[in-house]
């Protein structure tokens, strides 16, 4: 499971703060954006080969910290979905090329020779939005989508409101095709999310929707070999226990709460659930792995818009719901 420098760990992650600490974690076969395994108070364990995590950060009481959650419990559980066999975190090439005004890439910043046209689209958050409102109206979920089936490691957010709280973030670092991983992860976030309570029909009007493809995965032998606001980051170490633990922050999530390396680093371990005191020799025995994302957000309101001007674009047949989104 333990990666070298030259290795990535197989396995799926969260990558958001603890909830105490601007972030949290669940438990499940996925990971929470806060951590890889579900943890409650954004701490994580290693849930073993096939993790889901949450990987968002966010202050207690605001923005958010996603959760991953590991096929096990982790701190306070949470269920979760099983996913595929995890495989290798080296998949995907980052792309450069900005997809719309709502997608960003941290790692795309300058455009280098051969870069592509970022994969993220708006059309994945709307069939996001799609498989979650057919979900809690009952009816047929929506039929295969248009955009890419390539397999990427991938996040689903949900934030909720004018200030947009957290309101559940799973997601694997095992690369999943993305029409059953984002299917998957819609549900497993919006329902399975263990620090929150299912999402319910009357807060769809207040959603924003977030896909993150996680790429460019690197293991470094240096902890603080990573960029703020470029890299997302996953940590593993041993706790006080002799247990390893593992646990990830999207690449968002450091700038987003003005963290520097450190602080980002022993946020990172008390959502992991590390409790003795943090020593730079501590610090030092991490295992820390390095990655990239492209990343979409949509809110519920630009979804209708997209929706009315493309109606029918993912051949959804159910009738007109009461919010009349496909008319």
């Amino acid at each position: 499971m333990a990666a070298g420098c030259c290795g990535v760990k197989k396995q799926k992650l969260s990558s958001s703060p603890p909830s105490g600490s601007g972030g949290g974690g669940g438990a499940s076969s996925s990971s929470h954006c806060s951590g890889e395994s579900q943890c409650r108070a954004g701490e994580l364990g290693l849930g073993g080969a096939g993790t889901r995590f949450n990987g968002l950060g966010g202050l207690s009481g605001g923005g958010g910290g996603c959760t991953l959650s590991p096929p096990q419990g982790c701190g306070g559980g949470g269920g979760g979905i099983s996913l595929s066999p995890p495989l290798s975190c080296g998949v995907g090439t980052l792309l450069s090329t900005p997809a719309a005004a709502t997608a960003s890439s941290p790692s795309s910043s300058s455009s280098s020779p051969g870069s592509r046209k970022m994969v993220v689209s708006a059309e994945m958050c709307c069939f996001c939005f799609d498989v979650l409102y057919c979900h809690l109206y009952g009816y047929q979920q929506p039929r295969t989508p248009r955009f890419t089936n390539e397999p990427y490691p991938l996040f689903v957010t949900w934030k909720i409101g004018r200030d947009k709280r957290l309101r559940g973030c799973i997601g694997t670092f095992s690369a999943m095709n993305l029409h059953s991983g984002l299917r998957e992860y819609t549900l497993t976030s919006a329902l399975k999310d263990s620090r929150f309570p299912p999402m319910t029909r009357d807060e769809l009007p207040r959603l924003f929707c977030s896909v993150s493809l996680l790429t460019n995965f690197e293991d470094v032998c240096d902890y603080l070999d990573w960029e703020v606001g470029v890299h997302g980051i996953r940590i593993e170490f041993i706790n006080e226990k002799g247990s390893k633990r593992t646990a990830t922050y999207l690449p968002e999530v450091a700038k987003e709460q003005g963290w520097d390396h450190i602080q980002t680093i022993d946020s990172l371990l008390r959502k992991g659930g590390y409790k003795a005191p943090i020593t730079n020799e501590f610090r030092k025995t991490i295992k820390l792995t390095r990655y990239r994302s492209e990343k979409m957000t949509l809110s519920y309101a630009e979804y209708l818009a997209h929706r009315q001007h493309h109606h029918f674009q993912n051949g959804i047949g159910h009738p007109l719901p009461p919010y009349n989104h496909y008319s």
